[in-house]
């Protein structure tokens, strides 16, 4: 997961060598997210019949051959490339890392399994661009020494996979994910839906957009402080997941609602008064929102579904939060060509926030509603 955000820090460098605009660097972001949402769909149950370490080993694939696109990208239809074959290797890794995680783990860490993977999933995406960004700013070889240490990393993870065993029972069945939600999941599929929807735009606003709005708004045109800055959301996002297992889901998605709602308006004013303090202030606040809520709104939906639905309701829950990442933030890339980066990223705040506020309200009308019939029963 380190290499599929270790372009983040170097978009700048892109923009500069290749001479594209914001939009453009919404844009090649928003690419990875497409390869994601394709691997969810179309291989999404397949460890499930032909077992994980196959599966995995074509992850492994996919990142190869995008670090490889990277090492020698010299236009934007290569760094297209270079993302989607990066969105697929993630898209592999997402589920089927997670399902071998949980099933490898032995007796006294099953509670813990499920945690475990999703910091390595998350940290993962916050390490990339912390590792890059000093790597771009402090040695040579700015755009290619980060993607030879992924392909040295991707090594370790190959021998890794070569000796672990089977963990699948290989029951499944070859064919696309279908994306359905049960009845009886709605009521809670909905706000999660929602919470986990603005979760990852505001992640994908940091990834692609903030580094840049450093450089260009804030005036520092440091590439390791761009790196950090999108390390702040990933990294307050992967700690408080693990701290998170013991809140509620249905309470959890209430609070980390809540949360998210302070880190956008910190955020608005971080980006209207381009503060640097302010926004590592909004990255931390956020992504302990996003942890709180995307991680024990998975749980929450998983409590209203039935197990044989479990696996197609989870890759809806994902597909939902992938266009998250991908879709406001190609907005706001368009809104930035209009209006300016400064007031496009507020707009962008300002929206998700409204968002996120329907999204607890109706959390709050849903469990009034619940309180009542029960009362009446």
């Amino acid at each position: 997961m380190i290499g599929t955000t270790m372009p983040s820090p170097m978009y700048a460098l892109y923009a500069e060598r290749l001479h594209f605009a914001v939009l453009t660097t919404s844009v090649v972001f928003a690419t990875y997210a497409a390869g994601v949402l394709a691997a969810l769909l179309v291989f999404g149950s397949w460890s499930d019949a032909v077992g994980r370490r196959p599966v995995l080993f074509a992850g492994i694939g996919f990142a190869v051959l995008s670090g490889i696109v990277f090492l020698v990208a010299d236009s934007v239809g290569v760094l297209l490339i270079g993302r989607v074959l990066s969105g697929l290797s993630a898209g592999l890794f997402t589920g089927t890392a997670t399902a071998a995680v949980i099933e490898a783990a032995p007796e006294e860490w099953k509670s813990r399994a499920a945690a475990v993977a999703s910091m390595a999933n998350i940290g993962g995406l916050g390490l990339g661009p912390f590792i890059a960004g000093a790597l771009v700013q402090y040695a040579p070889s700015p755009l290619h020494l980060s993607f030879v240490l992924h392909l040295a990393l991707l090594t370790l993870a190959a021998v890794a996979v070569a000796v672990v065993p089977e963990t699948s029972k290989r029951q499944g069945r070859i064919g696309f994910q279908r994306l359905a939600v049960p009845r009886e999941a709605r009521a809670v599929f909905v706000p999660a839906a929602i919470a986990a929807f603005c979760g990852f735009a505001v992640m994908g606003l940091f990834n692609a957009v903030v580094p840049t709005f450093v450089a260009l708004e804030i005036g520092i045109p440091n590439h390791f402080l761009g790196g950090f800055m999108v390390t702040t959301i990933f990294g307050a996002s992967a700690v408080t997941q693990l701290f998170a297992v013991w809140i509620p889901p249905r309470l959890a998605v209430a609070v980390g609602s809540a949360v998210l709602i302070v880190g956008l308006a910190v955020l608005a004013a971080a980006l209207w008064v381009a503060s640097l303090p302010a926004l590592i202030a909004a990255g931390v606040i956020a992504g302990v929102g996003q942890g709180i809520s995307f991680g024990r709104g998975l749980a929450a939906i998983a409590e209203r579904t039935p197990q044989q639905r479990l696996a197609e309701v989870s890759s809806t829950y994902f597909v939902v939060a992938y266009v998250g990442i991908s879709l406001p933030v190609i907005g706001d890339g368009f809104a930035a060509q209009i209006w300016g980066l400064r007031e496009a990223g507020v707009a962008f705040a300002v929206a998700a926030a409204v968002l996120v506020s329907l999204c607890l309200a109706l959390i709050v009308w849903t469990e009034s509603r619940s309180r009542n019939l029960s009362r009446t029963t």
